[in-house]
C-alpha cells in the first residue's frame, strides 16, 4: 500500500512539473517566436492578438496538467472531506480561469458554434 502512495505522489508531482513546464516553455517559446520572427510579419493589433492566442493555449494546456495533479493528489492520497472541499475550490478556480482564457483567445464561449461570437 505504501508503494502505491509513493507512486501516486510521484505521478502527481510529475504532472505538476509538466504543467508548470508547459506554461514556462510556451511563454518563452512564444516570446522568442514573436520577438525574432513574427514581429516583422505582424503589426499592432494583429501582433497582439496572435501573441495572446499562442500564449493562452500554452497556459490552458498547463492548467489541465495542474488540475489533473490536484485531482490525483487530493483523491488518491488523502481522500478526506476537507481534501475534497479544497480540491473542489481549486478545480472551480482553475475551471473559471480556463473558461475566461478560452473566451479571450477565441472570442466565444466553448459551447457556442464557430459562427457565433460574443457581442462586445
Amino acid at each position: 500500500m505504501e508503494a502505491i502512495k509513493i507512486f501516486i505522489n510521484i505521478s502527481a508531482s510529475l504532472l505538476e512539473i509538466l504543467g508548470t513546464g508547459t506554461i514556462v516553455i510556451t511563454a518563452l517559446y512564444t516570446i522568442s517566436l514573436f520577438l525574432f520572427y513574427q514581429r516583422r510579419k505582424f503589426s499592432g493589433k494583429l501582433f497582439y492578438r496572435s501573441f495572446r492566442h499562442h500564449l493562452g493555449h500554452g497556459i490552458l494546456l498547463g492548467l489541465e496538467f495542474l488540475v489533473a495533479a490536484d485531482i490525483i493528489r487530493s483523491v488518491a492520497i488523502e481522500p478526506t472531506l476537507d481534501g475534497l472541499v479544497i480540491l473542489a475550490g481549486i478545480v472551480l478556480v482553475r475551471t473559471f480561469l480556463s473558461l475566461t482564457l478560452e473566451v479571450e483567445i477565441s472570442g466565444k464561449w466553448p459551447w457556442q458554434s464557430r459562427n457565433e461570437n460574443i457581442q462586445n
